[in-house]
């Protein structure tokens, strides 16, 4: 086997020449558009975001061009600006059709963090234009701050007792794909009735949990009452995700809260092991509403 060595840990101040393709101003805007929801971005300071869009280039491509092939060494990660992609994987000399791309999203990270051959074939069905990263800056700037994540965050996530159904390996992946976000006093984090996207756990501070209750037959049944409070380890907004329903409740920071945030498709793919834990919980949020409204059609049918 033969590949690169990378230790994030022993990598001292940059040596290397780096890596800056020049942009007009307008290129400069598609591309910070593209990149404004993209994960693996969002931890990143301003300088290092300026170095991985400065080391960014366009790539244009055309209906049933092959962007990557499955097997070969990885050598860019991609950005999409726009354009619809398929995610084609070969098994037992059978090519599948397994995803697609539709106009946003980022792929060929995985062959160049875990330095492991591709694992599928990403194929234009449209025109579309892309934005590549090489492999050295990638790995430079995206493999050490993600070992920097890890640092700060692996105990954390050992001790959360959801996540101890998980296999460390699958903790670990975790780190990987979440993002902090901080809160202040009385702010609020999520909204009843709103579509869910995300999950969240407390890293630190205190949460509580709002509901407005339709099974309220009084002149205040527009006032928010509170059900529950989280404390550090303890997660909430998962019931959306797991019911495909609106927030069934609201939550806000009581103090300043700092939270590990983690997206719907992240959710999907990481903690599908630990979604038993999560459907027992309704049980508990069910008997919770019945003892304070009488009914639990809040959680069965939620929204303002």
């Amino acid at each position: 086997v033969c590949a690169e060595a990378f230790n994030p840990d022993e990598e001292e101040e940059d040596t290397e020449q780096r890596i800056v393709h020049p942009k007009t101003d307008e290129q400069r805007c598609r591309l910070q558009e593209a990149c404004k929801d993209i994960l693996l971005f969002k931890n990143l300071d301003q300088e290092q975001l300026s170095q991985v869009l400065d080391a960014m280039f366009e790539r244009k491509v055309k209906p049933h061009e092959h962007v990557i092939d499955q097997g070969d060494d990885g050598d860019n990660f991609y950005v999409i600006e726009q354009g619809l992609y398929d995610i084609v994987v070969a098994k037992d000399n059978q090519a599948r059709c397994v995803g697609r791309y539709d106009n946003h999203g980022s792929f060929g990270e995985l062959a160049l963090m875990y330095n492991t051959p591709r694992a599928a074939t990403i194929v234009a069905t449209t025109e579309g234009a892309l934005w590549g990263l090489d492999r050295v800056t990638f790995r430079r700037i995206i493999l050490k701050n993600n070992a920097k994540k890890r640092k700060t965050y692996e105990l954390f996530i050992e001790s959360v007792p959801l996540l101890k159904s998980l296999e460390a390996s699958e903790r670990m992946k975790i780190v990987d794909v979440i993002g902090e976000k901080v809160y202040q006093d009385g702010e609020r984090i999520i909204s009843q009735g709103d579509k869910a996207d995300c999950f969240y756990i407390v890293e630190s501070g205190e949460v509580k949990i709002m509901i407005k209750s339709k099974t309220m037959m009084s002149k205040e049944a527009n006032q928010e009452v509170e059900i529950a409070r989280c404390h550090r380890g303890q997660y909430f907004g998962e019931l959306a995700l797991v019911t495909n329903k609106p927030r069934a409740a609201s939550a806000y920071a009581v103090g300043e809260v700092k939270c590990l945030v983690m997206d719907v498709q992240a959710f999907e793919r990481l903690l599908g092991p630990c979604m038993d834990i999560m459907k027992r919980n309704i049980t508990h949020y069910e008997e919770q509403l019945v003892a304070m409204f009488g009914s639990s059609m809040d959680l069965l049918d939620p929204g303002n």
